[in-house]
């Protein structure tokens, strides 16, 4: 059954909780897709686990739509959410809604998320109005990292936490379809779940939200640049890589592999005519 903006809204109803991971190429989008979870998420983070950069500041539109594209060609059911990154939509709602369309159209998005709550809320409503579903981002927003000084749990204090439910407010009442929240903390994250009538969608912020998402390079062990307090790893497939890539190495240079088994054969008569 394909997973839509309606289906998800109705797990929310039904208490059934949606499971989402971030994806970045074909094969891991199928991967996901075989496994029943519902939702993929092309995040910006691909900027640190699969290009290397710092953090998220330095991905571009193109970036974002080459990895989408892919993944998307991985999926039949899973619901496809695309970032949209950093200065796309920040400089004016006509900017916003052109790259919008761009990640829908080329790369094959069946939603968009950004970041930011009631400073976004003409921009989201701008979106939607075109209709193109958005799922907004707020708490911890890794695209204004050096605006807040750092990776930081967000809501802690009593005038922050006020300012993350009028962010959740905003980006509910400007048409958001669903919303992600960033380390918040449990309590205030359960608290907002209780209030809005849209999913959101928990890192680092409780098992009380409607769903979860993790990086999924995080949660098998494979990207340890740094590790948040939130990540749980359900494998540590990263070992088992390098343990992988060792062996082969090992087995090239002994001269173990290939074997008979795994090369093709030609005819003597067909050799003795070459020689």
């Amino acid at each position: 059954m394909k997973n839509t903006v309606t289906t998800l809204r109705n797990q929310k109803r039904e208490k059934n909780k949606i499971t989402m991971l971030t994806c970045y190429d074909y094969s891991t989008a199928k991967l996901i897709e075989e496994a029943g979870i519902e939702t993929v998420l092309v995040g910006d983070s691909l900027g640190q686990v699969v290009l290397g950069y710092e953090n998220t500041i330095s991905v571009t539109m193109e970036d974002m739509i080459h990895h989408a594209a892919a993944v998307s060609r991985g999926l039949q059911n899973t619901f496809l959410i695309v970032d949209m990154p950093f200065m796309s939509y920040q400089t004016s709602d006509y900017d916003a809604l052109i790259n919008a369309g761009r990640l829908m159209k080329e790369g094959h998005a069946n939603a968009v998320k950004l970041e930011g709550g009631v400073t976004r809320k003409s921009t989201i409503k701008a979106i939607v109005d075109a209709g193109i579903p958005v799922c907004a981002h707020i708490g911890l927003t890794p695209q204004s990292v050096h605006a807040m000084g750092g990776f930081k749990v967000a809501g802690k204090t009593e005038e922050a936490a006020h300012r993350l439910i009028e962010d959740a407010k905003a980006v509910e009442e400007a048409g958001a379809f669903m919303v992600v929240l960033e380390c918040v903390p449990a309590k205030l994250a359960e608290y907002i779940t209780g209030m809005l009538s849209i999913p959101t969608i928990g890192i680092g912020s409780g098992a009380a939200c409607d769903g979860q998402v993790l990086v999924y390079q995080d949660m098998l062990g494979m990207f340890d640049d740094f590790s948040p307090k939130f990540v749980k790893h359900f494998s540590d497939i990263g070992k088992q890589m390098k343990n992988a890539f060792i062996e082969y190495s090992k087995e090239v240079k002994e001269g173990a592999f290939p074997t008979e088994a795994h090369i093709y054969q030609i005819k003597d008569e067909v050799l003795e005519k070459i020689y």
